[in-house]
C-alpha cells in the first residue's frame, strides 16, 4: 500500500506530465480546438487562424505532437497535423487508472 506522500508524489508527477503541460498553454488549446473543428490541417492553414507567427505555431504543434495529442505527416514541403484520437484516449486512460489507484490514499471520500 502506498503512503500518502508516495501517492501525492505520483499525483504531482502525473499533473506535471508532458500531456497535461501541453494543454496548459492557451495557444496550444486553441490549436487543438481548431484541429477538432476543421480536421487535418497544415502548419500554414493553422497559422492563418492564430495571432502568433507561423514559427511559433509550428513549435506549439511540435509540443502537442511530442505530448501524444497530435499526429504529423509530411507531404512534400508541407507538414499536416491531426488529432491522435487513440493517443489521447490511451493517455487519458492511463491517467484515470493512476488516479483510481491513488485517490483512496491521497484523497479519500468522507
Amino acid at each position: 500500500m502506498l503512503t500518502r506522500e508516495q501517492a501525492a508524489a505520483q499525483s504531482f508527477d502525473a499533473f506535471n506530465a508532458t500531456f497535461i503541460k501541453a494543454l496548459t498553454e492557451p495557444a496550444r488549446v486553441a490549436l487543438v480546438r481548431e484541429l477538432l473543428l476543421r480536421g487535418r490541417l497544415d502548419v500554414g492553414s493553422l497559422a492563418e487562424k492564430m495571432p502568433q507567427d507561423r514559427s511559433v505555431v509550428a513549435r506549439h504543434l511540435q509540443v502537442l505532437e511530442r505530448a501524444g495529442l497530435l499526429r504529423a505527416s509530411k507531404e512534400g514541403r508541407h507538414t499536416f497535423y491531426e488529432i491522435d484520437g487513440d493517443g489521447v484516449l490511451r493517455q487519458l486512460e492511463e491517467l484515470t487508472e493512476l488516479f483510481r489507484k491513488l485517490a483512496p490514499v491521497c484523497c479519500p471520500k468522507r
